[in-house]
């Protein structure tokens, strides 16, 4: 049985009371706490105080404006995916919600802590004893990549379901702390650096996630393939959304934004998809085309379950049956 390591927690009542905690030298963020707690029996963190945001009620909540969809980040995995408001006006991220590995998990999980999932690799998701045997890695205790022989930079990668969908539907997010408050765009949150892969200062903390709500017809889809139906983290995901000149599956693209997860530590937005306008939704040489821009465009490495070879073959695997969903979906 593996053991947690010694530290105190705080457990703050409001969100000022938990940035006011995060100030103190060695905060450390808990919600549900799904991913941590196995980092910390692993010792791959060893924080001095966990900061529980477990009792702050004022990050639960979902608004629904005219523009915007306003969501607190203490809302559990769960409740997103069973918002009535959520499913009928942002269906893929109710859907990636609802997916993200078990109910247990699901109903601890928040998506604030789902936004903010630490990097995972084969060689550092281990036992400090099993990682004692190879010695460590960069985001460890070694100094080598045993991903990329030679490389300078750690490509442990980002597995969040729900990060792909936020950043497809354009959402941004609220970072508070003791200096006042930052709204950022999601897609700007991430860098390629596994070690340090998000764009957040120690004392800040996520509290809300705001998505504009569309101004015209679209279609959205999320897929990601996993050995097991649930637990498992992806392999490999894909978040796909396509703005239409009609409410119809048979309508032209007029806009698209595809953006695909668990290569590296940042989830990658594809370029060159307005090759992808003109096209009708319905059309299989669309999934074709789709199909192309990802295989040409995702090469997963080895650091993940699974051979990257495998992986990048099953990407535009499900990305085109996550359209074909769509299709079949009317």
């Amino acid at each position: 049985m593996l053991r947690l390591p010694r530290f105190e927690v705080a457990t703050p009542a409001t969100a000022a009371e938990a940035v006011a905690a995060l100030a103190r030298p060695g905060a450390r963020l808990v919600a549900g706490g799904t991913d941590l707690l196995p980092n910390l029996k692993h010792r791959l963190e060893r924080p001095a105080l966990l900061v529980s945001l477990s009792a702050v009620r004022d990050l639960r909540y979902v608004e629904i404006g005219d523009a915007e969809v306003r969501i607190g980040a203490g809302m559990t995995l769960t409740d997103l995916s069973e918002h009535a408001d959520i499913r009928a006006r942002l269906p893929s991220l109710a859907h990636a919600a609802g997916i993200v590995a078990s109910p247990s998990i699901r109903t601890m999980g928040t998506i604030g802590g789902n936004l903010n999932l630490d990097t995972r690799c084969r060689y550092v998701n281990q036992t400090a004893f099993w990682r004692s045997a190879i010695g460590g890695c960069l985001k460890s205790e070694g100094d080598v990549c045993h991903v990329v022989p030679g490389g300078r930079n750690c490509v442990a990668a980002m597995s969040s379901d729900c990060a792909p969908v936020l950043i497809t539907l354009d959402a941004r997010i609220l970072l508070r702390s003791a200096r006042g408050e930052r709204e950022l765009a999601l897609e700007g949150y991430y860098n390629t650096d596994g070690t340090a892969h998000i764009n957040k200062q120690p004392d800040e903390l996520l509290t809300e996630v705001r998505v504009p709500l569309p101004a015209g017809p679209r279609r959205a889809a999320y897929a990601k393939w996993t050995v097991r139906r649930s637990i498992d983290f992806p392999l490999v995901s894909c978040a796909l959304r396509f703005d239409l000149d009609a409410d119809s599956v048979d309508a032209r693209i007029t806009g698209a934004r595809i953006c695909v997860g668990v290569l590296n530590a940042q989830p990658r937005l594809l370029k060159r998809t307005e090759t992808l306008h003109g096209r009708r939704l319905s059309d299989p040489a669309t999934a074709d085309a789709l199909a192309g821009l990802i295989a040409g465009q995702c090469k997963p490495l080895d650091n993940v379950p699974y051979e990257a070879g495998y992986r990048r073959k099953m990407l535009p695997v499900h990305a085109r049956r996550a359209l074909q969903g769509l299709v079949a979906a009317g």
